[in-house]
């Protein structure tokens, strides 16, 4: 790949973790937050992600097995310039064509140094960056494919992510997602909808979410749309 090796918080340089502060907090929709006390601010949510990075990093196999189809026929076929919105450790990166430019990003920097680690060992020369999804430090139509998995969940406003998400694709350009939500079976859902709010304050993750519903709500007219795992993956095309 082109692109050149660089970790910059919002265009500063910055070290690997990405240590240096500067994102705001955006409040929610209260449509998205049903259930919930209080959602968690930017800060909150990064300090979660910063906390979980090595568990996440430690089980990545078993999340290969549970996502990994998903995100090989989601993003499998994208080329250009590619902006891949929290990254996390960076499991997208596998994924991808060797032909693309990569561009990630995540609010937490241990997140991104696990990213950077992967993309040494995958031999992939991309850039990373710590931004808020919600306000991303590019120009518009900067990028010619965005994509993003399990991540809708996390964000305090997750309209305005994917309304970013929009902004920054090219015009004909796409945007990818793999998301999960609340299972279309019914003991399975039962069962979210008893430990949604545990789970919410344990990792920041909205887990009976209805990803077709933000999209709506963003207004993206989705392209293809499939569902799988009992209901509770759904991918996009937009």
């Amino acid at each position: 790949m082109s692109a050149r090796r660089r970790e910059r918080d919002h265009g500063r340089e910055t070290d690997p973790t990405g240590r240096e502060a500067g994102e705001s907090a955006a409040t929610p929709e209260p449509a998205e937050t049903a259930g919930l006390d209080r959602p968690m601010s930017l800060d909150e949510i990064r300090a979660s992600y910063d906390e979980y990075a090595d568990w996440l990093h430690r089980f990545e196999r078993i999340e290969r097995l549970v996502t990994g189809r998903y995100r090989r026929e989601r993003f499998g076929d994208v080329g250009g310039r590619v902006l891949d919105v929290a990254c996390g450790t960076g499991t997208n990166a596998e994924y991808l064509p060797e032909s693309v430019e990569y561009v990630g990003v995540d609010i937490s920097g241990e997140m991104l140094a696990k990213a950077r680690d992967r993309l040494d060992r995958l031999g992939i020369d991309g850039d990373l960056y710590r931004m808020d999804a919600q306000d991303l430090d590019f120009d518009d139509g900067a990028f010619d494919a965005v994509l993003s998995a399990l991540s809708t969940c996390t964000f305090p406003d997750p309209v305005a992510a994917l309304g970013e998400m929009d902004r920054v694709r090219a015009p004909g350009g796409t945007i990818r997602l793999v998301e999960h939500g609340r299972s279309d079976v019914g003991i399975i859902a039962r069962y979210q909808d008893w430990r949604s709010d545990a789970h919410y304050a344990n990792a920041g993750c909205r887990w009976t979410q209805e990803p077709r519903r933000i999209v709506a709500r963003a207004g993206l007219d989705p392209v293809d749309v499939t569902t799988g795992l009992f209901g509770t993956i759904t991918t996009f095309e937009l």
